[in-house]
């Protein structure tokens, strides 16, 4: 089984990728449990909230695992929990960043595209969506984790990426 997973900031589109991806493989796709979590809060999220996104994803994971499909495609794993902390509280969370990421392949989606606002997104503004993506290259960096990165229009991002995970499976 390879287990891929796609990260970068918000509105760069990762979601919309890894469900392409996994119906053009045949895959099994994990949502990103960050955003169904949040869109259920009412008040701004706290650290305890991240612990419980990683290991709410995890299962998720887990569960999608059991079945032994040939391709798993996650909506972010730990490294963008992590990113998220550091962006959100100024620091790195060791409790997080002691979490391994189980993907076989990180690709990571660049901010080179427009932003689209929703109610959740909170980095819109360009200097923040360009600090968010440092603190998820750092994150990378800080895990010695490779990553194919994926930028440019939507049809060279999705070429970037079946090809990689051609080359994989």
């Amino acid at each position: 089984m390879l287990r891929v997973t796609l990260s970068g900031v918000e509105s760069v589109g990762k979601s919309t990728m890894a469900a392409r991806l996994a119906k053009h493989f045949g895959g099994i796709l994990i949502l990103e449990f960050g955003r169904t979590y949040t869109e259920q809060l009412r008040r701004n999220l706290t650290l305890e909230d991240h612990y419980a996104i990683a290991e709410g994803h995890e299962i998720a994971a887990d569960q999608a695992a059991s079945a032994s499909p040939r391709l798993l495609v996650e909506d972010t794993d730990i490294v963008m929990t992590t990113a998220w902390t550091t962006m959100l509280f100024g620091g790195r969370d060791a409790i997080l960043s002691s979490r391994d990421s189980r993907a076989d392949l990180h690709l990571l989606l660049c901010p080179d595209v427009p932003f689209v606002a929703d109610k959740v997104r909170m980095f819109g503004d360009p200097a923040e969506r360009m600090r968010f993506h440092s603190i998820v290259l750092e994150e990378f960096a800080a895990r010695g984790l490779p990553f194919v990165q994926v930028e440019g229009l939507w049809e060279a991002r999705w070429a970037t990426a079946v090809k990689a995970i051609g080359a994989r499976l």
